[in-house]
């Protein structure tokens, strides 16, 4: 494989360029890990808008940085101070003494802030600016390669989700269903996972319900959500099944939040906005009767992390992104983020989806169905 990495730095600094930044300091451990290969907590890594690539991590951390990432000049660090200290000497090594400095808003907590901002870390006269959504349109057109890893990760998603649906029913924890996914995603390659939701019975009504001791009752609907990291790749896949015989009522909005999730599915190809999509799912509940259960935006995009831009309109506001464009090719969405919710119980079904010049591909095969086989 090609070394991606003075392409994206190539891209990226063209961007600095236009928008008048001149140097990047990130620690965010996903846009570390796009343009360099590695992205890890307590490190950061300086990027100049002529291409050239700085990096400080823990002292502990070295070797293990040097082998993986793609960098010109490395330091290490004892502790915050010395962490400060690295970054002041940075900004001298490349002759930044006034100018803008872009910093992760979104990311970074207001401790961080103070931090990266310190006077002993930057000049007076580099001044902060946000450079969050640069991040995120650099990394929201995916490589092939890049889509290559998110299928692998949707193969190693559904190997999960057989795991843990063979192993749902009653008596057993959400817990324990978690925890069968994990197991199963990890002997097939996952060397990680964003957080793993399982819920049941009425806690299906819960948006994003994180695991519980709850165990599984007669009949209950159980929502699981499960997102694993494969070669620094993520996949999202959510399935709710039945531990018994649902409702009729169930039967039938769960029907229905199936023909909304896959007709939106149906329209995903290069140019499609983002806006429609959401609006096209949110329709087909409201004509089926459900205007008044839906909560949240049904799509995202999926990459480095399971959550990532494209995010509609309003969500990309709350997340500090900008509203994305007419969406092009090559870029990666899941469809189904946010569920039905009937008041006593919920019901949902996400799906990863490639967006072609064309069309689409479903990365995440696995049966649909809410009553398991």
């Amino acid at each position: 494989m090609t070394n991606p990495y003075p392409g994206r730095i190539a891209k990226c600094g063209e961007r600095m360029r236009h928008l008048g930044i001149d140097v990047f300091l990130l620690t965010k451990p996903s846009n570390m890990f796009y343009l360099t290969g590695d992205g890890r907590l307590c490190a950061y890594a300086m990027i100049t808008a002529d291409g050239k690539v700085a990096l400080g991590v823990p002292v502990t951390d070295i070797e293990d940085v040097k082998a993986l990432a793609y960098h010109d000049k490395i330091v290490g660090f004892d502790d915050e101070v010395g962490m400060i200290h690295s970054i002041a000497h940075y900004f001298e090594h490349f002759g930044i003494k006034e100018g803008t400095v872009g910093l992760e808003y979104t990311f970074l907590t207001q401790s961080m802030m103070g931090m990266l901002t310190h006077p002993h870390a930057k000049p007076e006269k580099v001044l902060p600016k946000d450079c969050t959504h640069i991040l995120s349109e650099l990394r929201m057109v995916k490589e092939l390669d890049e889509i290559e890893r998110i299928r692998y990760a949707a193969e190693v998603a559904a190997i999960g989700m057989d795991a843990a649906i063979k192993f749902t029913r009653p008596g057993v924890t959400e817990s324990r269903i978690a925890g069968a996914a994990e197991v199963a995603m990890r002997e097939a390659g996952a060397e990680e996972f964003w957080r793993s939701y399982v819920c049941s019975g009425p806690r299906t009504n819960i948006a994003h319900g994180l695991p519980t001791t709850r165990k599984i009752e007669e009949n209950d609907l159980v929502m699981i959500d499960i997102h694993p990291i494969v070669n620094g790749y993520s996949a999202d896949i959510c399935r709710t099944v039945c531990a018994g015989k649902p409702t009729k009522e169930q039967q039938a909005a769960y029907d229905l939040y199936l023909e909304a999730q896959q007709s939106t599915i149906k329209m995903l190809k290069a140019g499609v906005d983002m806006t429609d999509l959401e609006g096209h799912l949110h329709q087909v509940m409201k004509d089926g009767g459900h205007g008044n259960h839906i909560f949240g935006p049904p799509i995202h995009g999926v990459g480095i992390e399971f959550e990532e831009a494209p995010l509609p309109p309003g969500h990309a506001f709350f997340h500090g992104e900008k509203a994305p464009p007419p969406l092009p090719e090559n870029v990666v969405v899941s469809v189904g983020n946010c569920g039905l919710y009937a008041g006593p119980w919920g019901v949902r079904v996400e799906d990863t989806n490639w967006i072609k010049a064309d069309g689409y591909e479903t990365l995440t095969e696995y049966p649909r169905v809410l009553v398991a086989k």
